[in-house]
């Protein structure tokens, strides 16, 4: 879908969740508008390296447990196993499926397609230089920087594609290795760890910080850990790895907890420390755009410090979520147009990891909330005591509702247990609508439903939960 115009009201710079929404809000809009993509096809990171793939992986996992444990619903099945070339076409399909559906997308809108690496060229311009051919030269009235992340190592530790593997590698393995070590116990750590486990591997999980997912409210980590611990699932909190050596056939990792050596072998080692901005080479240092270790710097409307240039998703210093990025997309765009959007309250973003069990929140952890000062009353409400849960045989987990005294807002919401992800939707909409605990568990919930685990917690804020 290649033009010859050489000039657009805006451009983008990246197709993932962020620049083809972007691309597509910009349509909607009537501006002329061009998406600038290096790969094959669109989609970005999310949709050929991160969210797809992986839930498609999560999700072939869970069928094969399921299976495996189907007697006790009274469904016997023999004779199951586990078929990776399967799992990887399945996967390799639903990006595929995923990924025309972008396409399908941006040409319906009348988006111009560039194949090639974008870099600044000037005020207004922009170069594109094809993996073949020569490099042109487009104007611009706006552009947007969209070019997301890549995976990030640890010094000394160097990726060779088998025995030392970054997430990308882990994502396309063909077999299933008899042990792994996963170094990092963020959202791509659990979950890989979650995955590889179902499939068979001996799993043994490391982080420095003291809990898994250090990023959400402690109570889901330290309950993730135990979670964990009865899947099998060895896991090392508060401790440094020092040293990596290959093995004949394997690594040994060298660490320390504590004061005190730890030493680890495993069959391959994944490296999921996290991911870095994608911004080199891309002609900022000519330009007033501000970058601060690899991050682009922005104000509330993703505006940078060079005017007409927007920033989005990974390579800002704001939440790299897909979802997060879209939404950054629409507000510069909107702001491109002269539109006037609402800046994005980041206090209010949804954060899902799809390991089992899984986990999902939003709004303030109990400790933010009590170092912002509120008067904190928290509610918490086990799926032991929820009939749906008992049915499903999964009672692992809880919702946690963090409020305040005063007026009784949600302030957060912390779920670990069957169907978080899909759970925290009505916690979404309780914190962007302000809800206090009491309209929350005045709102009916249908029952039997895992639902009623959030009218519970809302009930326990003020001591009265009917079923725990």
């Amino acid at each position: 879908m290649a033009s010859g115009n050489d000039k657009y009201d805006l451009t983008i710079i990246g197709s993932g969740p962020g620049g083809y929404v972007a691309a597509i809000r910009a349509a909607q809009l009537g501006l002329s508008t061009a998406v600038i993509e290096k790969a094959p096809k669109p989609g970005g990171t999310c949709l050929h390296w991160g969210c797809i793939p992986t839930k498609a992986l999560l999700h072939s996992a869970e069928v094969y447990e399921s299976a495996l444990k189907g007697e006790r619903f009274g469904v016997k099945a023999t004779g199951v196993t586990l078929d990776m070339a399967r799992v990887q076409k399945y996967k390799s399909k639903t990006v595929t499926v995923n990924s025309r559906g972008v396409e399908f997308l941006l040409k319906k809108n009348g988006v111009t397609m560039l194949p090639g690496r974008g870099k600044l060229a000037g005020p207004g311009r922009i170069e594109i230089t094809p993996a073949e051919g020569d490099a042109r030269t487009i104007e611009t009235t706006s552009t947007i920087l969209a070019t997301g992340s890549t995976v990030q190592g640890l010094p000394g530790i160097e990726f060779d594609g088998k025995r030392v593997i970054s997430s990308d590698d882990a994502l396309g393995m063909t077999e299933v290795p008899g042990s792994l070590i996963v170094l990092g116990a963020g959202a791509v750590g659990v979950e890989f760890a979650s995955i590889y486990r179902s499939f068979g591997a001996e799993v043994t999980l490391v982080e420095l910080l003291p809990h898994l997912l250090p990023l959400e409210d402690e109570a889901l980590g330290a309950e993730l850990e135990k979670a964990f611990r009865k899947r099998g699932i060895e896991c090392h909190t508060a401790t440094r790895v020092e040293k990596v050596e290959p093995l004949a056939s394997g690594v040994r990792v060298s660490a320390t907890r504590d004061g005190e050596a730890v030493s680890m072998e495993a069959d391959v080692l994944l490296v999921a420390v996290g991911r870095r901005p994608v911004t080199e080479n891309l002609g900022l240092e000519e330009t007033a755009v501000q970058v601060e270790r690899g991050f682009v710097e922005v104000d509330s409307m993703m505006r940078t410090g060079e005017r007409g240039i927007y920033a989005i998703g990974d390579i800002v210093k704001t939440p790299a979520l897909a979802h997060v990025a879209s939404h950054e997309g629409i507000v510069a765009v909107e702001d491109a147009a002269g539109k006037k959007p609402l800046p994005i309250n980041y206090d209010k973003i949804p954060s899902c990891t799809y390991c089992d069990p899984e986990v999902a929140s939003i709004g303030l952890s109990e400790a933010e909330a009590r170092k912002r000062g509120y008067d904190v009353a928290i509610g918490t409400f086990p799926f032991t005591a929820i009939g749906k849960a008992k049915i499903l045989d999964d009672t692992r987990g809880f919702v946690k509702i963090v409020s305040e005294r005063k007026h009784d807002e949600v302030l957060g919401v912390h779920i670990i247990g069957p169907h978080a992800t899909e759970l925290i939707a009505e916690a979404t909409a309780a914190v962007n609508l302000e809800a206090t605990a009491e309209s929350l568990f005045h709102a009916v919930h249908a029952h039997p439903t895992l639902a009623e685990a959030l009218g519970e917690a809302a009930l326990a804020v003020h001591g009265r939960a009917i079923h725990f």
